[in-house]
């Protein structure tokens, strides 16, 4: 029986860097998306902060898993309680409002932003308005995350 190697090296300077979801983020595509490596069922990449940015507070409707790889953040939940992160930290964010979280960045943040899917469309954000906890995305949000439609199931 022959067997065919599947194990792939990707090395990150291959893959730049483009505006994340915030101004002051950068985000690469490293392991499931179409045009590096797709997977059954797993995507990951890695999203650097400048000093100062503040990420909204948001929710998503898959699970997200962060690990801090250096720099420092506060992160803080839908309740308002503050979490200081650095190098080493995790950060995991159920799905749904109840997961909800913001980021406001000290001096610099690099991380893992590890999902449990390869859709493109379900990696989207919700902002959620503090006060009334009202969720909303706007159209350009969605057009940027190619998530104007969604897959058909049936």
């Amino acid at each position: 029986m022959e067997v065919k190697a599947t194990l792939r090296v990707i090395n990150e300077a291959a893959f730049p860097g483009r505006r994340g979801v915030t101004d002051g983020q950068t985000y690469q595509r490293l392991i499931g998306w179409p045009e590096v490596q797709q997977t059954d069922r797993v995507r990951v990449g890695r999203a650097t902060y400048a000093p100062g940015t503040y990420e909204q507070l948001h929710w998503h409707p898959i699970e997200a898993c962060y690990y801090v790889i250096a720099g420092h953040a506060t992160v803080r939940n839908i309740e308002g309680e503050e979490f200081e992160v650095s190098a080493g930290s995790m950060i995991y964010a159920p799905a749904g409002i109840a997961g909800a979280h913001e980021w406001e960045v000290d001096e610099s943040l690099e991380l893992l932003d590890i999902r449990a899917t390869n859709e493109t469309e379900r990696k989207i954000q919700f902002t959620v308005d503090k006060a009334t906890k009202r969720s909303y995305i706007d159209l350009e949000d969605l057009a940027y995350r190619d998530a104007i439609s969604f897959k058909s199931h049936y």
